[in-house]
């Protein structure tokens, strides 16, 4: 069995949904030599979250955030944790409902995905900053 972990630290993104599939392709160049495996992709944060979804027409992109800003407003009367921002208490709930951590198949060297899918950073607040992921690879 073949097991690699790395860190790699994202650049900041604007608040949205954005593909990261490249850019995690880039950091794992060992899934090559696996034939049958899983990676694990998890987000060090609390205001940001990874999904796996449409990878082609980037306004699915932009329906998701306008969908969950919907669901989960800013500036909720109810909200008690508010002195980090509005966008603050929000970007946790999103956080939590959307998920930390992604797990996609590994098959003959590649991602196993399927030909619209590609994993998005969900970048929940407003100015978020450079984000951490912990990607783990497990194979044969």
């Amino acid at each position: 069995m073949i097991t690699f972990q790395k860190q790699i630290n994202l650049k900041p993104y604007a608040r949205g949904f954005h593909l990261i599939t490249n850019t995690i392709l880039q950091n794992i160049s060992e899934i090559e030599g696996i034939e049958i495996g899983l990676l694990h992709v998890f987000i060090k944060h609390t205001s940001a979250s990874l999904t796996v979804n449409e990878n082609a027409d980037p306004t699915v992109r932009t329906d998701f955030e306008s969908h969950l800003n919907k669901m989960v407003p800013e500036n909720a009367p109810y909200y008690i944790h508010n002195y980090e921002g509005s966008d603050d208490m929000p970007a946790h709930i999103k956080s939590s409902l959307m998920g930390a951590s992604v797990q996609v198949p590994i098959s003959n060297g590649k991602l196993n995905l399927g030909v619209w899918q590609g994993i998005y950073l969900c970048e929940h607040r407003n100015s978020g900053g450079s984000r951490k992921l912990v990607i783990s690879v497990f194979g044969n």
